[in-house]
């Protein structure tokens, strides 16, 4: 079984208002990509609360972001055509969203939730299996290409659990 394709965004906060600041996905081919977002000039809502779980700084990214533009330019041409699934897709829509409307500008991918992908098993256990995960890895970092990676990690294992023994 070949583990799907996810992406994540990090964000500037939990509610309505915030906006993505971190794109990063984690293909099956085992590739990886990760960008800062620089926030657009009409995105001003931040939340320390997120910073703290993220480490990223509103300076940071005004340093070191991409314009979102370029961003969507890049996302565009490295996954044309392809479907990608978030663990989070009812916010990562949101934000997916958000990014292409500044840009001005329409995905080259799908975004799909992770569900559609799982098998009833391994819904029901999604939660503990990560939660296992989690403890085991003692991952630190909440970054998206990293979270992606993760999401892939909960994926096999899940799938590992709930495949028939023959």
């Amino acid at each position: 079984m070949d583990c799907p394709d996810i992406i994540d965004f990090e964000a500037s906060g939990f509610g309505a208002d915030s906006y993505p600041i971190e794109v990063g996905y984690s293909l099956a081919s085992g590739e990886r990509f990760c960008v800062l977002i620089r926030p657009h000039e009409s995105w001003s809502y931040w939340d320390f609360r997120a910073e703290g779980i993220h480490g990223i700084s509103r300076s940071l990214l005004q340093t070191k972001g991409a314009d979102v533009r370029d961003v969507c330019r890049e996302l565009n041409a490295r996954l044309k055509g392809r479907t990608l699934y978030s663990d989070a897709w009812v916010v990562d829509k949101i934000w997916c969203n958000r990014l292409y409307e500044a840009a001005g500008m329409w995905p080259s991918f799908r975004l799909s939730a992770i569900e559609n992908v799982q098998s009833e098993c391994q819904y029901f256990i999604w939660d503990e299996v990560r939660q296992s995960l989690l403890q085991e890895s003692r991952q630190r970092r909440h970054r998206a290409s990293a979270d992606a990676e993760f999401i892939q990690q909960v994926y096999r294992q899940t799938y590992r659990q709930c495949r028939p023994i023959n």
